[in-house]
């Protein structure tokens, strides 16, 4: 439930964390009777936990519907990942993986851990997938068709320009976007939102993922999965792998910050797509991963530890995420404290520091005009370090801690 230290440093976390721990639980005790659901479900939360929570709160149907569309795509990027398939053997499955999902007895052993799982047992999601409604699969097989053909030509591609990038990251990324929106619409829930709008939200996220996870898929073994795109590095180093040496440090320092300007342009059309949803639940599952990014991304920029180990916010503060966003307010206020935070650590020095400031004034200006940032409301944003009694904080810990432990072993009526 987070470390002891963070707690102590930012005790106001203990109360969401406890909450998001409850509510994991009441997760566990939700899982559906049937062996095929049992699965699908037990499986989203061993392969993402935070997926896992907002998923919960959409309805039974939708939500039936985009947990097979994450576990599909899921096992789709796992083939795509798993650098030890040959490339004659990985092509063909990716081409045609959106007629697999329609065998109940298929299977392929690749990935390791949960993945290896999702893999060698992926008859149940296709079992659940057949069970879905005709609109669902639809969707879900328009997308993974083209994701499939999309991932495959960039395993004989290079990832060379910003346009190469851009189209890589649609075919991860924007194409989900794409398929939750129409998924949101087959079930009657929203109205059927722009290709360029869904496009940006998935962009937004990939990137951010892209950029967080540079030393994890430089150091890939057996091979290295190389996203960044050489017009944008080339710019500081010989090579990308030359960016986690510690003598280059300055440079990939602002090969980082020229992607994070990168993926910043993308947040105004994620702040008018999630600005149109209006069914809640719907309008929660989109806003908190956009929230979340804009959030790695403030945490990451103008930061070397990227280059050095795992970067990523703190569990508590992803806890007052979950709790915090709500409404359309809630958004524009955590992407105008976020934006704040990644503004105060632009050095007037870095090359694309006018570019970078640009991209933040106009997304602030957009939050600013929404009339949402009133003075009463909480922020993101520590202004000075307050003091606490450590005793005082050890106390309050243990009855929640006490309270926590009644509630969970209470009875269900």
């Amino acid at each position: 439930m987070g470390s002891l230290g963070a707690m102590l440093k930012h005790p106001d976390d203990i109360y969401p964390l406890l909450k998001l721990k409850m509510a994991a639980r009441n997760i566990e005790k939700q899982i559906p009777p049937e062996p095929h659901w049992a699965f699908c479900y037990t499986m989203l939360h061993k392969v993402s936990r935070s997926f896992a929570l907002v998923i919960q709160q959409l309805d039974t149907e939708l939500r039936n519907a985009v947990c097979i569309f994450y576990l599909v795509l899921r096992a789709l990027d796992t083939v795509e990942d798993d650098t030890a398939i040959e490339t004659d053997v990985k092509l063909p499955i990716l081409i045609d993986f959106h007629r697999h999902i329609y065998d109940a007895k298929w299977h392929f052993a690749c990935g390791t851990k949960e993945y290896k799982v999702l893999m060698d047992e992926f008859h149940h999601v296709s079992t659940a997938f057949l069970e879905l409604g005709k609109g669902y699969q639809e969707a879900i097989e328009d997308i993974t068709k083209r994701m499939g053909a999309g991932m495959a030509k960039f395993i004989c591609k290079e990832v060379e320009t910003v346009d190469d990038y851009d189209e890589y990251c649609h075919y991860v990324a924007g194409l989900v976007g794409l398929g939750l929106s129409k998924l949101f619409h087959a079930a009657e829930l929203e109205d059927l939102a722009t290709d360029e709008l869904s496009n940006s939200m998935g962009l937004f996220l990939q990137k951010t993922n892209i950029i967080r996870d540079y030393l994890e898929d430089i150091n890939e073994i057996p091979k290295s999965r190389m996203f960044w795109p050489r017009q944008i590095w080339s710019k500081y180093v010989n090579k990308l792998e030359d960016l986690k040496y510690e003598e280059n440090s300055d440079k990939a320092v602002q090969c980082l910050n020229d992607m994070v300007t990168n993926a910043l342009i993308h947040m105004e059309d994620c702040l008018k797509y999630m600005s149109a949803l209006r069914d809640p639940a719907i309008f929660k599952f989109c806003a908190i991963p956009q929230i979340m990014a804009i959030g790695t991304l403030a945490l990451c920029y103008n930061n070397i530890e990227v280059f050095r180990g795992v970067v990523k916010m703190r569990r508590g503060l992803t806890a007052k995420v979950i709790d915090r966003t709500r409404t359309m307010a809630d958004v524009y206020a955590a992407f105008y404290d976020f934006s704040s935070i990644l503004k105060s650590k632009v050095d007037k020095k870095d090359p694309n520091a006018t570019k970078t400031l640009s991209r933040l004034e106009s997304v602030q200006k957009t939050c600013r005009d929404s009339g949402a940032l009133i003075n009463s409301r909480k922020s993101y944003i520590v202004k000075s370090e307050q003091s606490y009694n450590s005793a005082l904080i050890m106390v309050m810990f243990l009855i929640l801690a006490i309270i926590y432990a009644y509630v969970s072993a209470s009875p269900r009526f």
